[in-house]
């Protein structure tokens, strides 16, 4: 049976896409088909002509089988600005509908394992109405949130965990993605949010550490992060 994941973050740079595509080698590892799908991105470069953004090329690279680029990242933004700024910038218009459109290439596929990758926080906004939230509840999946382990990390997590849960979806589990070197205080947060979704019934799907000169394209840097992650429970 197919799992399908929503994976957002508490921030831009908390570690999305390093934590999808880690869980994604981790499925592949245990022989399952795993699927990478970035709907819309923002920041790309010119690669033998064509707009590519380097979060959606990691999608590409760890999912089971890869497929074409555009099925991985349907809708691409040069511009590294919130979507609906970049959109406009190239005189485009984002939606839920044209996104779910757009992916339905990759959604209509029977992976073992689905991740879907949003776009900095929950409340990313796609046009003056709609955000990337309502994107996600018209996916209906569960949800993975990733906190960036920083100053302020708390508040954040418990805003989104908010968010998330009044837009009706299920918070399947989080992960601790340690951006910075050092964090005053590491464990005295870590341990309250352990305790905060623990009660609520949430897993801790890992803590993943300041790793100096990871790269994340190398498949050697990124199984020490797949290690270290359990994959989500539908």
């Amino acid at each position: 049976m197919s799992q399908r994941f929503f994976v957002t973050g508490t921030d831009t740079d908390a570690g999305k896409t390093l934590v999808t595509a880690a869980l994604l080698l981790k499925a592949s590892q245990q022989g399952l088909s795993a699927f990478g799908l970035k709907p819309v991105a923002a920041g790309c470069e010119q690669q033998q002509g064509q707009w590519r953004n380097s979060d959606a090329l990691l999608h590409q690279q760890y999912s089971t089988p890869p497929t074409v680029y555009e099925e991985h990242n349907p809708v691409v933004l040069a511009a590294a600005l919130a979507p609906h700024i970049a959109a406009a910038y190239e005189n485009k218009r984002l939606s839920v509908s044209d996104l779910m459109a757009r992916c339905q290439p990759a959604l209509a596929q029977p992976h073992d394992l689905l991740l879907v990758e949003g776009a900095g926080g929950w409340l990313v906004p796609l046009n003056n109405r709609e955000t990337l939230a309502d994107f996600a509840s018209e996916l209906g999946y569960d949800v993975i949130l990733v906190v960036g382990m920083k100053l302020g990390c708390i508040n954040h997590a418990l805003l989104s965990e908010q968010a998330i849960r009044n837009s009706g979806l299920r918070l399947a589990g989080w992960v601790a993605n340690s951006p910075a070197a050092t964090m005053q205080a590491y464990e005295e947060n870590y341990a309250f949010l352990q305790q905060h979704f623990g009660q609520a019934g949430v897993p801790c799907l890992g803590a993943i550490p300041a790793i100096n000169g990871l790269n994340p394209a190398c498949p050697e840097h990124l199984s020490e992060i797949a290690a270290k992650l359990s994959l989500p429970e539908a």
